[in-house]
């Protein structure tokens, strides 16, 4: 089962291209994981999750009497002990909405420390991710920020590949860069871009000549109208605009090729 995590500049695209993808791996068939990483944390809506439903989502980050059960210590206590490989098995099953095949769990983030805090929040995601990547059996399709702070070297084995969302643009491109030396850093030697909001062969051409070897394009998804109509409106792409799940499918097909 594909693990993918799904990252790049704020506001290129990750979110649509993580629900686009999950949808497609559950119409195939597939049992789905989609979990929302980013800050932003507008992957429910991307999914087309009904706001009653999205509204009452917790993030696991902001679960602290759970925090506390799994590792001893609660959230912003510093000092002390507590555990750093706390219990996450039953948290998928518990703590995410199921909706149209896809199970959808948000992680939150965590508000001090930076990036490597070690601290009880951190010790909690980052044991959920690792147990997600190498103990599920299911497709999971990661929404991350930028950074690589839901993951480390003992997590990074289990990621199949980072998919880098890139729009036509300099400060794009040079965040595509920034993210494959991170990926790098960490031991993920797979990373393919996908551009985004694309108007023409010229905006396809400045990307993948903009890009290092290293990085190969996967594909791409036109921009489009009326997928900024459905996030104004709370749809789903997948629902209403059937060019970019074309695009999708061949993006996709694209990385089963690849693996």
């Amino acid at each position: 089962m594909p693990k993918i995590a799904i990252t790049g500049k704020g506001g290129v695209g990750k979110t649509t291209l993580a629900a686009l993808l999950a949808h497609i791996y559950a119409e195939a068939g597939q049992p789905v994981i989609a979990i929302d990483a980013d800050p932003a944390a507008s992957l429910a809506y991307a999914l087309g999750i009904p706001d009653e439903v999205a509204n009452q989502i917790t993030p696991i980050a902001k679960m602290d009497d759970l925090i506390f059960e799994r590792t001893g210590a609660r959230p912003g206590e510093s000092g002390g002990f507590f555990t750093i490989n706390p219990r996450v098995d039953d948290i998928p099953d518990r703590f995410s909405v199921l909706h149209r095949g896809i199970r959808m769990l948000q992680l939150g983030t965590i508000g001090s420390g930076g990036a490597g805090c070690i601290c009880p929040e951190s010790a909690i995601l980052k044991s959920l991710v690792t147990h997600v990547l190498m103990f599920r059996n299911e497709v999971m399709i990661l929404d991350m920020e930028a950074g690589v702070e839901h993951l480390g070297r003992a997590t990074a084995g289990g990621v199949d590949a980072f998919l880098i969302v890139v729009e036509p643009g300099r400060r794009s491109i040079n965040t595509a860069h920034n993210i494959r030396q991170l990926a790098a850093d960490i031991g993920i030697k797979r990373c393919f871009v996908v551009g985004n909001k694309v108007r023409s062969e010229t905006d396809q051409e400045y990307i993948r000549s903009s890009l290092s070897p290293d990085l190969p394009v996967i594909g791409f998804l036109s921009a489009n109208q009326r997928a900024v109509e459905a996030d104004m409106r709370g749809e789903a792409v997948f629902d209403v605009v059937p060019e970019l799940i074309e695009e999708a499918r061949q993006i996709a097909a694209a990385f089963e090729e690849v693996e």
